[in-house]
């Protein structure tokens, strides 16, 4: 059984037990989480489809830790202007253990 979510302006593919990294979340690691904006949801019989969210469903999740994403520079130079600029970033992001999902059996 796996579903789609929504977090943070991106979609996920989740599976009970997997380990999905996306935009920084509040809380402390080993807080519980809860996405309620479920796309889709497929298990053994027809998947369910959301227009545009499943009503009443939702993914649980556990924070696993607080993390940085690789620099990104953006590097600006404009020939024979004597003109250059250089800027760096890291995006914060959160790990996070997809726990349960509806209408599947808990994992451990």
């Amino acid at each position: 059984m796996f579903a789609v979510i929504k977090t943070g302006g991106k979609q996920y593919n989740v599976t009970a037990g997997d380990t999905i990294t996306v935009m920084t979340l509040a809380g402390e690691p080993g807080d519980a989480v809860t996405f309620d904006h479920v796309l889709m949801l497929a298990g053994d019989g027809a998947p369910a489809l959301g227009t545009p969210f499943i009503e009443g469903a939702s993914v649980a999740g556990e924070i696993v830790e607080h993390t940085r994403g690789p620099k990104v520079i953006a590097f600006k130079k404009r020939r024979r202007q004597n003109s250059k600029r250089k800027r760096g970033h890291r995006q914060d992001l959160t790990r996070v253990k997809i726990t349960g999902l509806p209408g599947a059996a808990p994992t451990n």
